[in-house]
């Protein structure tokens, strides 16, 4: 059977529906929303050109989430780094919250009891500290909730690696919010071990 190929016609009416998700990544990827936009409008851009492309029947989310971290990988990556304000106050569905949601109150353990402590802005602050090549898979497995098959072809690497980079970055972010819970008291500061 040969596979039905998009109409560019209905790319509108298709494709449209995720922007508020799209945008919601690209603040959270480039952290800054006039950035976010622009990487955007240049998914949509890139999109609309090769819809004819797109297999009808497939997954429409995670092949415009894709040429949105192509692109980001892209355009964001060969910039200097800046230092800028963060404007990330309204990223609500972070990993660490979504964790807590599901869990039931009887059988939670002391880290999960842990994890309600934190605040908005450490949780952020956490998820931005990550180097990118964590924050990305993050991401897009936490907050998005892509599959490992999915986020390995979005950032093109194998599945493996994207398992490894999630458990090095949420166990980064872990590290960091425990560092946080330590400053605020919440936590005794572990001694350092003796060297000799």
């Amino acid at each position: 059977m040969v596979p039905v190929m998009a109409d560019q016609r209905d790319f509108a009416q298709q494709a449209m529906q995720y922007a508020p998700q799209l945008y919601s990544a690209a603040v959270r990827m480039t952290r800054s929303k006039a950035d976010a936009e622009d990487l955007v409008q240049e998914t949509y851009l890139r999109a609309y050109r090769g819809y004819s492309n797109f297999t009808e029947g497939t997954n429409l989310r995670a092949w415009l989430f894709r040429i949105l971290t192509n692109t980001f990988i892209n355009s964001y990556r060969a910039k200097q780094r800046r230092v800028q304000e963060t404007e990330l106050d309204d990223v609500e569905d972070l990993y660490l919250y979504k964790r807590i949601s599901g869990i039931d109150v009887a059988s939670r353990s002391a880290e999960d009891t842990l994890f309600e402590l934190f605040t908005d802005d450490e949780v952020k602050a956490a998820l931005e500290a990550l180097p990118e090549s964590f924050r990305m898979p993050v991401l897009l497995a936490d907050v998005e909730d892509f599959s490992y098959k999915e986020i390995a072809e979005m950032l093109d690497i194998p599945i493996g690696t994207v398992m490894s980079r999630l458990h090095r970055g949420r166990k980064a972010m872990q590290k960091a919010l425990i560092d946080f819970a330590t400053e605020r008291g919440l936590l005794e500061r572990t001694p350092e071990p003796d060297p000799h």
